[in-house]
């Protein structure tokens, strides 16, 4: 196996130490627990992972792929979590 394989489950783990997440606080995902465990390689140029949407308390995660390679990326889902995020609308 290329060092790129990894499953969805396992970068979300790493981002929600990150972000001060964990899986107890997940709301809602888009995708099976099968789909988020299945392996995928997240280098450039390969069949990657299922697109998904995943909600806990305070973040929205997403994944997107640029060039073949798979990252994840997370939003604040209230303002007041956003600290250094755009600018309140009055």
């Amino acid at each position: 196996m290329s060092k790129g394989y990894t499953s969805l489950r396992n970068m979300l783990t790493e981002m929600f130490k990150n972000e001060g997440d964990s899986w107890e606080r997940v709301e809602f995902c888009t995708i099976s627990d099968a789909e988020l465990d299945r392996k995928f390689d997240s280098e450039y140029g390969a069949q990657g992972a299922t697109d998904f949407t995943l909600w806990t308390r305070d973040h929205v995660y997403r994944n997107a792929e640029y060039d073949g390679a798979d990252y994840l990326f997370c939003l604040p889902r209230n303002h007041s979590h956003a600290s250094g995020f755009g600018s309140e609308i009055s």
